[in-house]
């Protein structure tokens, strides 16, 4: 998955706290935790930071890789005080929608009650819900960069 980012964004990696292998395996590590496939939240924290090169409103010291609480027009959204606790509040941000299933960790997703919880079962079904694109399919978007991830891993592993 880090070296996904480092292909995809080699000069521009701007994290705060965190080196890229580390929030990769706290994606992974916290999703398990949660039920959430980490892989693929991790594919959307990319979607919405630009490959961490953050050229949106939200600032890398917000640990915020998800966008929770931005709408747009300078708005920063909420600020998490470590990567920990921010990519926590992105996976269960993400529960919320894909199930009615109780958290497994502490709340810390600011955004979490309000939620219509079960509402998106699939990474498809966030189109509308998470991000308000004005055309494409958000979910398809992060899939499709979930999928190059992987092929990027699988040529990695087979050198």
């Amino acid at each position: 998955m880090a070296d996904f980012v480092k292909k995809k964004n080699p000069k521009n990696v701007r994290l705060e706290g965190v080196t890229v292998e580390e929030l990769a395996k706290l994606f992974v590590v916290i999703g398990a935790k949660e039920g959430v496939r980490g892989d693929v939240a991790f594919a959307q924290a990319l979607k919405e930071t630009g490959y961490f090169s953050y050229k949106g409103d939200v600032l890398p010291r917000q640990h915020n890789y998800a966008g929770i609480g931005t709408s747009g027009n300078g708005v920063k959204g909420h600020t998490f005080r470590s990567p920990f606790r921010g990519v926590t509040a992105h996976i269960q941000h993400l529960k919320a929608y894909a199930s009615k299933d109780k958290l497994n960790m502490k709340l810390v997703d600011p955004r979490f009650r309000y939620v219509k919880r079960g509402s998106a079962p699939t990474w498809p079904a966030l189109q509308g819900k998470w991000a308000m694109q004005p055309r494409g399919n958000y979910g398809n978007d992060i899939l499709t960069i979930y999928k190059e991830m992987e092929r990027t891993k699988l040529r990695v592993a087979k050198k």
